[in-house]
């Protein structure tokens, strides 16, 4: 009798493992798969034709957007269902113009450790 008990408890503790082990294997693959997934995107839209420049809230679901296509600067309107053409800016125009460098650097393309710290030095603690 104490005999099945001990080898009940060994056989819950590899189950246990045997748990853990499949988790930590499913919580690596999704890591992987979510990295490669995020090169690839990152692979397919760097280094086309369009850039959005700048980008400011106007509401909740309307935005004002300076994008540049090819070696022009255009101000559109985004809103829920539509996007117009607001005007056509000048290099001149414009105040400031990211570096390719500086495109580079944008929080979108850091990781989540730096996002995650930048986060934590705007957000005061208690």
């Amino acid at each position: 009798m104490v005999l099945l008990e001990i080898s009940s408890g060994w056989e819950s503790f590899f189950q246990l493992i045997g748990i853990l082990l499949v988790f930590i294997v499913v919580l690596a693959a999704t890591y992987v798969v979510t990295k490669w997934i995020a090169e690839y995107q990152q692979g397919v839209t760097a280094d086309k034709n369009i850039h959005v420049i700048e980008t400011f809230r106007v509401s909740s679901n309307k935005f004002i957007q300076i994008i540049q296509v090819g070696k022009k600067y255009l101000a559109v309107s985004v809103c829920k269902d539509t996007m117009d053409v607001l005007a056509e800016l000048t290099e001149e125009q414009l105040t400031w113009l990211p570096s390719m460098e500086e495109k580079k650097e944008s929080p979108v393309n850091g990781s989540f450790q730096e996002i995650l710290e930048n986060l934590k030095k705007k957000i005061p603690r208690k």
